[in-house]
């Protein structure tokens, strides 16, 4: 087709975010120790992103990059959708687009999470997901029903509750979501369906065949439950036994949810919305299950096995094929808004992807800023990824928010992020005028689990030569260029000056 008449755009989108969803492991790149071949039939027909990266973690800021298109982790930890900004689901009912969330994401529905559902056209929560409160007591007519007492009371009372493969949470949010695309979509001029599935995410928990398929052998309840280790054996909080059996848990979860996975692609195929839908698959983050001894997401450094995470988009008259160019879920954010002809009434930092959907662009950024609020900033940039470690003290370290709350932990109850205290202050956000609370904190406070632990200094990798990243180069002069970039970024997305300060820069 000449450019002279190009091809319209798609009508509609659907976006399935599959949660901890491990890059390395997937068909589309070279991984074949777990078995995926319905995210593989999604890539032979889709855009593979080589080089898309995290910005913002862990679960609830990334879905803040995605849904509101602007980083989170330089201001505060996870948190709610601030009252200066707005989801991207309020836009797109400005352009007349209907919305629909199917998820059984749990934290969604938590304080720290509440309000990213709301202003969905309707929504629908599949329930017993991992920490949610969905069940007061087993279900006690069941004599095969589990009993676990493992780590989540709210699991142990729901899971009893599942009594074959179709009654767990993931494969009940994609049928559901399959369900949406043939029943509801076609009354829809336009649409999109946000599909926030919270699989392949701890428990690893699955029903036979899945539960033994990558681990036969193993004797005993399957371990379901991953640490949250920086050295998992070699400081004996794993075996190596009991490591390679939490992999193949997460394997298996894998394997199940892209099986189920299949249905939705089942559901595109006969209602024939492959011409007029554009399909994205992304995640949040992935899950380290034991590359450099890890497990979970502790706090350390992000590595590729974490943050370098799939982006495949399946987009009407597109060639399936590689993209190269450096992207972030922000551009997500940003891709739809282009897509539908909406705009953000706030100040957002992504770059739509449409450029180099249609061939107009080979790249859309040059950096992408990455990390846990409190922690290491890293910039990918070029061939290069820097980790920035803060000052000793990590000090000045502050918290922009007026929705003061972060993640709920269910086995620790009055455990909360403390509220304001006399240090806090009125600032602004770029992009604002609404005051919001600046909170300062200094050594000895409490602050949410990723900020906490010790930090290994800089680091400077080149991602090219060195995709495992064994060869520190900070000391070589590449460094120097790497702080001037990152320095630059920064000012770019009017970062804090605290934040300049603690990272020495």
């Amino acid at each position: 087709m000449s450019e002279a008449t190009p091809r319209p755009r798609p009508r509609n989108a659907v976006v399935v975010l599959l949660d901890s969803l491990n890059r390395h492991m997937l068909g589309a790149w070279g991984g074949r120790e777990f078995s995926t071949p319905q995210l593989d039939r999604f890539a032979r027909r889709a855009v593979c992103f080589d080089r898309h990266y995290a910005g913002s973690l862990p679960c609830m800021p990334a879905r803040h990059d995605l849904l509101c298109g602007a980083l989170d982790f330089p201001w505060k930890p996870w948190g709610s959708i601030e009252i200066w900004e707005e989801p991207i689901t309020v836009a797109l009912r400005r352009a007349g687009v209907i919305t629909m969330l199917v998820t059984d994401h749990p934290h969604l529905f938590e304080v720290g999470g509440e309000n990213y559902h709301c202003d969905f056209t309707a929504w629908d929560y599949q329930r017993g997901h991992e920490s949610d409160p969905w069940r007061t007591r087993p279900d006690p007519s069941w004599l095969g029903a589990p009993a676990f007492n493992r780590s989540s009371e709210h699991y142990d009372r729901s899971r009893g509750h599942f009594r074959g493969e179709a009654d767990f949470p993931g494969p009940r949010t994609l049928a559901a979501a399959a369900r949406w695309l043939r029943e509801d979509a076609p009354a829809h001029e336009r649409f999109l369906l946000f599909v926030d599935e919270f699989d392949p995410h701890e428990p690893f928990d699955t029903p036979e065949p899945w539960a033994s398929m990558y681990d036969p052998d193993w004797q005993g309840p399957h371990l379901i439950w991953p640490p949250y280790a920086r050295a998992a054996v070699g400081e004996g909080v794993l075996t190596p036994r009991q490591a390679r059996q939490i992999r193949a848990c997460y394997g298996a979860k894998l394997s199940m949810i892209d099986h189920w996975f299949g249905k939705l692609l089942d559901a595109l195929d006969d209602s024939g919305r492959w011409d007029d839908t554009a399909v994205i698959v992304c995640t949040d983050h992935g899950h380290y299950l034991g590359e450099r001894d890890a497990f979970g997401k502790p706090p350390m450094p992000v590595y590729e096995p974490l943050g370098h995470i799939p982006l495949m988009i399946a987009w009407p008259g597109r060639a399936p094929g590689r993209c190269d160019a450096l992207t972030t879920g922000v551009d997500i954010h940003a891709t739809l808004l282009d897509l539908f002809g909406a705009e953000a009434r706030h100040r957002t930092h992504g770059r739509s992807l449409l450029p180099l959907l249609e061939g107009r662009a080979r790249q859309v950024r040059e950096w992408v800023l990455s990390g846990y609020w409190g922690r290491e900033m890293h910039l990918i940039h070029d061939r290069y990824k820097l980790v920035r470690a803060p000052v000793p003290g990590n000090a000045p370290l502050s918290l922009y928010s007026n929705r003061w709350s972060t993640m709920p932990v269910a086995h620790w109850p009055e455990l909360r992020l403390p509220p304001p205290d006399a240090r806090a202050e009125l600032d602004r956000m770029p992009g604002s005028d609404i005051p919001v609370i600046r909170q300062p904190y200094r050594a000895g406070d409490r602050l949410p689990f990723w900020a906490m632990g010790g930090f290994d200094g800089d680091r400077l990798f080149d991602l090219q030569e060195d995709p495992e990243e064994l060869h520190d180069l900070s000391g070589s002069a590449a460094m120097q260029a790497a702080l001037d970039v990152l320095r630059m970024a920064l000012r770019e997305i009017d970062a804090p000056a605290d934040q300049f300060a603690r990272l020495g820069l």
